[in-house]
């Protein structure tokens, strides 16, 4: 087998070689990028979420500062309380 021979079939399977070792560390760079893309949507989703809830408590707490009748409400809701001549029942579920 001539010399060269031998160099060309070495440089080919050192060719082959590292293009299989790139393909591997692409792949594996594109399923981490997938899995990281997953967890920014969920991250991106929560955050939504949680603005949504900071605007609703935003609004909560405008109204608890301007409506007097809002607070009153709550108050009752939350503390249970009446007025001197009101009665309360409270019954079991």
């Amino acid at each position: 087998m001539p010399i060269r021979q031998i160099i060309v079939t070495f440089y080919l399977l050192l060719f082959l070689s590292v293009g299989a070792g790139s393909a591997a560390f692409f792949w594996q760079t594109r399923q981490e990028y997938n899995q990281l893309r997953a967890v920014e949507l969920a991250t991106q989703r929560r955050l939504a979420e949680a603005e949504q809830r900071l605007r609703e408590q935003e609004q909560v707490l405008q109204r608890l500062r301007t409506d007097p009748a809002y607070v009153e409400m709550k108050i009752r809701q939350r503390l249970g309380y009446a007025r001197p001549e009101e009665f309360i029942f409270r019954f079991e579920e």
